[in-house]
């Protein structure tokens, strides 16, 4: 077997107190899909700069086999003294390394060679992150949150471009969708220790629930034998002195091994302080226009909402979701049309951009406003500290700055504020960012039980399926589509009415939009489908076809609740072939979607 490209062994590391790794390991062979999942603060990030080689562990080991390229990609580029965009990507490349391809994916990903990355947005910022790493085609890539401020349309490109690498790949991410489609195996970071699941990201939480319940059995059996020895000995010590002093021993050891069992991490305790319901109709909007610099972004456009609805709103960065939001809930005036708000609506919004957490203001002055030690949940006074814990806040993090916290404890914080106040109408922009799997299937929870109405902008195409009641998408020119239910009903809903689609895509083109200057150019020349493209967009929907018959067998033969118990192995089996299978089904989906949307453009 040949020795893999990178490894670490034993790898432990603390910053004075807890360990937050304990001989953690992670082995990486040519052409491996790797995710890494744990949770937020569980040493991800970390273990991924110590496997960078940027972060020496206290003990352990590190192998990067001789002459293997290896890049990474980290939350928060530093584009250091670079006076361009293309300058900053180049210097990723080694000495053979292809300039051209450096520009190609600038293109590819919409981001001006030319600009100074000073002035690039946090979602340009990434995308120039992901062009540096990307260039060079090295053996390994480490990739930490790489869909952070990307939309759909880059995300699903990202997909494509990271599928048809030969690197082996590392990934953290949130995104449940993107793990799915990329991961082959699944490394779990918990209580600074991993553990190894060959299997993609599709098996995981599964078998992550299986082990924490069988963690829990034997924590059971432990208290119980704990409890036996400590009635013996009360009652049952003999004269025989040797043996009772080795019992004891024994005792005192089971005592020890009790405490220093560290378990898992509490999860968060969302709820959000409701107001009185209004009235059934929350928001009609009837032929509202909105131009910003002569640029239509919504243009005639007309809907109801009602109480309880779940409205999504999803599409490229740029295309106007935030405006729309706006227009929608009366924060922003329409050119044109009228909004019309129900009876006793009460609003409370959790903002994409965190522009309101001032750095040098601590945990406990963002929640109570800055006066006293009492926050209002709804109306009711509770102390800053017993509300910071239903977020996992420590008490020493009241009067820890906010510049201080990371990606995940602020977009906890945003939601503490968020929840803290009544409301019938909760407005969403991107929650899901920077939080950790756990949390947010506490938020799916939430919502689910909250009895108003949620409007929600997101990229996170599982979390909009898990959510939405229906979603808006953009189609071009300030048009807006409402299509009934999530994100994967609106692409079922595209493919089986093709014939509707004289207007154009309701959703992200297969392409991301090309750069300034490109777009008149590539517009200029008359594309036709290949030759492999046609024979795809005739064989792609009986490959569909067959991955749904495979996907209901497959899921026919694990709805046996005998199966499990009878033949661990064939439910394994079949786990991870359910999760290969809808793994296809989606990209075989996507891929289709954008071949006939193709199509339609190039017969008009």
């Amino acid at each position: 077997m040949a020795p893999p490209l990178l490894s670490l062994q034993g790898i432990t590391l603390s910053f004075g107190g807890a360990p937050l790794l304990a001989d953690a390991e992670l082995t990486v062979a040519a052409g491996d899909r790797v995710c890494l999942v744990g949770r937020n603060g569980s040493g991800k990030s970390t273990l991924m700069k110590i496997a960078a080689g940027l972060i020496a562990p206290d003990a352990g080991t590190r192998f990067l086999q001789p002459g293997a390229t290896l890049r990474y990609l980290a939350q928060e580029p530093d584009f250091g003294s670079h006076a361009t965009v293309l300058g900053f990507v180049e210097a990723g490349l080694d000495a053979s390394g292809d300039t051209y391809r450096a520009r190609y994916l600038l293109e590819q990903l919409g981001v001006a060679p030319e600009a100074d990355p000073r002035t690039l947005s946090g979602g340009e910022a990434r995308r120039a992150a992901l062009a540096q790493v990307l260039a060079p085609e090295p053996d390994i890539l480490l990739l930490d949150e790489p869909t952070n401020h990307l939309d759909i349309a880059a995300i699903e490109w990202l997909e494509r471009e990271l599928a048809g690498m030969r690197a082996a790949i590392v990934l953290i991410s949130h995104d449940r969708r993107f793990l799915e489609i990329l991961s082959r195996s699944t490394v779990w970071l918990d209580r600074g220790r991993t553990r190894m699941l060959n299997s993609g990201f599709g098996a995981f939480e599964a078998w992550r629930d299986e082990v924490l319940a069988q963690e829990e059995a034997e924590r059971h059996k432990l208290d119980r034998k704990i409890a036996a020895e400590e009635d013996w000995l009360r009652y049952g010590v003999s004269a025989r002195r040797k043996r009772n002093v080795k019992r004891l021993a024994d005792l005192q050891a089971l005592r020890e091994r009790r405490r220093s069992e560290r378990r898992t991490a509490a999860d968060v305790k969302l709820g959000a302080a409701e107001a009185a319901l209004g009235g059934k109709l929350v928001i009609e909007a009837q032929g509202i226009s909105k131009s910003f610099a002569g640029v239509p972004v919504v243009a005639n456009f007309s809907m109801r909402i009602h109480r309880g609805d779940r409205v999504g709103v999803a599409g490229p960065n740029g295309a106007g979701k935030t405006t729309l939001v706006k227009l929608l809930t009366g924060e922003l005036p329409p050119d044109a049309g009228t909004v019309r708000l129900g009876a006793n609506i009460v609003m409370a919004s959790l903002e994409q951009k965190r522009d309101s957490l001032a750095p040098e203001k601590t945990l406990a002055e963002a929640l109570t406003g800055g006066s006293g030690d009492t926050v209002f949940i709804g109306g009711q006074p509770r102390h800053v500290v017993s509300y910071m814990s239903d977020f996992l806040f420590q008490p020493a993090q009241a009067r820890m700055p906010l510049k201080a916290l990371s990606g995940g404890e602020r977009a906890r914080l945003m939601l503490a504020r968020a929840l803290a106040k009544p409301s019938n109408l909760l407005v969403l922009d991107e929650p899901t960012n920077d939080l950790d799997l756990e949390t947010l299937d506490v938020l799916e929870e939430m919502l689910g039980d909250y009895q108003g109405t949620v409007i929600l902008i997101s990229h996170d195409r599982d979390f909009l399926d898990r959510i939405v009641t229906s979603i808006l998408v953009p189609d071009g020119g300030g048009r807006w589509i409402e299509y009934a239910g999530g994100y994967s009903d609106m692409l079922a809903q595209r493919r089986a009415a093709p014939a509707a689609g004289k207007e154009r895509s309701a959703v992200p083109q297969a392409t991301i939009k090309p750069a300034k200057g490109e777009a008149n150019r590539a517009g200029a020349e008359k594309r036709r489908l290949s030759f492999k493209q046609k024979h795809a967009l005739e064989t792609l929907p009986k490959t569909i076809e067959a991955l749904q018959a495979k996907i209901a067998r497959l899921q026919g033969l694990l709805a046996d609740p005998e199966l499990y118990a009878r033949d661990r192995a064939r439910f394994d089996a079949a786990t991870r072939e359910l999760a290969e299978a809808q793994a296809a089904l989606e990209r075989a989906e996507e891929e289709w979607l954008e071949l006939e949307i193709l199509r339609e453009e190039l017969a008009q």
